[in-house]
């Protein structure tokens, strides 16, 4: 059974109505399959899809990355890799199930995959805890990290988290602590990382493990610091504005290239990853390749530079450095003091004068 989102209701009723043209001896009076109805059905389904996401806004697109039927991540890692062999445990406190993790072969080149998982039904995703990480997660990722660095092996993560679990015990055993020591890691890496969002990538249990290399999104992904209607209760104190919310956050794909969070976007089907599986798997697996391709042509130092200087240049397009390419430390940069013209300096050192005889009486008198 098919699930359907609350702006699909024409979808849904074109698709029963095809359903319904391709087995006729279910209707009184029909004895023949009438395909050329079931064409014109059919197109004017495809049609519909294109037109209603091509034109999602922000709260829509949250709804689709949310959709349960969408892959998962063990779906991309039961398809993508060969003799994956799962690791448990962090060797400290105990294992997570809400994120698979181990090493594989991506065509023939061994990687470490992290996977976020939510759960198919009812039963896995309490198992899973719907996603959402404990400290021993991070723990976990962190040691099989460090491993992977050791033997020089890429890693590849899929993200899909509403965010970390912020229940007591979490925050007992670390979970701030964990999710800062997991960022540290990622950055310190010098074999290339690669982070695809698949879903939703919710606040600091996303950031923990796409701090990498290339972070690439699927279309109808979201990326945020908090969901939308967490940020609607906090700013108007009504859940209910989450439409708001999701607007301002820029938390859709072609938001987040555009802002540079991102560095690439993988299309998907019309109508959400869902509807086509397989296709998911052929461009994800071309995203996978390329990038490894272009990272296996780097040394060590080089991938190392490269992510520092992707996240040193997020936010100062419009700052005062020249050359975003070279940035390579967090040392600020020399004033051009001299190049300000007379009459401006002036300026400046008169303001600065009034302002220190002002704080001075207000003090003294």
């Amino acid at each position: 059974m098919k699930n359907y989102l609350n702006f699909e209701t024409d979808i849904k009723d074109l698709e029963n109505e095809i359903e319904k043209l391709k087995d006729p001896y279910n209707q009184s009076g029909l004895s023949e399959v009438d395909t050329q109805r079931i064409s014109k059905a059919q197109k004017e389904l495809d049609e519909k899809l294109n037109s209603i996401y091509l034109n999602l806004d922000p709260w829509q697109t949250t709804m689709v990355a949310r959709h349960e039927d969408r892959p998962k991540s063990k779906f991309f890692i039961d398809n993508l890799f060969e003799d994956f062999i799962l690791l448990s445990g962090d060797r400290n406190y105990g294992e997570d199930k809400s994120v698979l993790t181990g090493f594989g072969k991506f065509k023939g080149q061994s990687v470490l995959i992290i996977g976020q998982e939510k759960g198919e039904d009812l039963d896995s995703r309490i198992e899973r805890n719907f996603g959402m990480m404990r400290p021993e997660g991070y723990r976990k990722t962190i040691r099989l990290m460090k491993l992977a660095d050791k033997f020089k092996i890429p890693v590849i993560s899929f993200i899909d988290t509403p965010g970390a679990y912020p229940g007591v015990g979490a925050e007992e055993r670390g979970q701030a602590e964990a999710i800062a020591k997991s960022i540290e890691c990622c950055m310190k890496l010098k074999v290339p990382t690669i982070s695809i969002i698949i879903g939703e990538g919710g606040s600091g249990g996303a950031i923990a493990l796409a701090s990498s290399n290339k972070v690439v999104m699927l279309e109808n992904a979201i990326y945020s610091v908090i969901s939308p209607e967490g940020c609607a209760t906090i700013l108007w104190r009504d859940p209910k504005k989450m439409l708001d919310a999701a607007k301002a956050m820029k938390l859709t794909s072609k938001d987040l290239l555009e802002l540079e969070i991102i560095d690439e976007i993988i299309s998907e089907p019309a109508g959400g990853a869902h509807r086509d599986k397989e296709l998911m798997l052929q461009n994800v697996r071309a995203s996978i390749s390329k990038n490894l391709d272009i990272y296996n042509q780097m040394t060590p130092q080089e991938v190392f530079e490269n992510r520092k200087n992707k996240f040193l240049r997020i936010g100062r397009n419009k700052g005062f450095i020249s050359n975003l390419d070279q940035i390579s430390s967090l040392q600020p940069q020399t004033n051009n003091f001299n190049q300000i013209p007379k009459s401006k300096k002036i300026l400046i050192f008169g303001i600065s004068f009034i302002t220190v005889i002002l704080i001075s009486l207000f003090i003294f008198l």
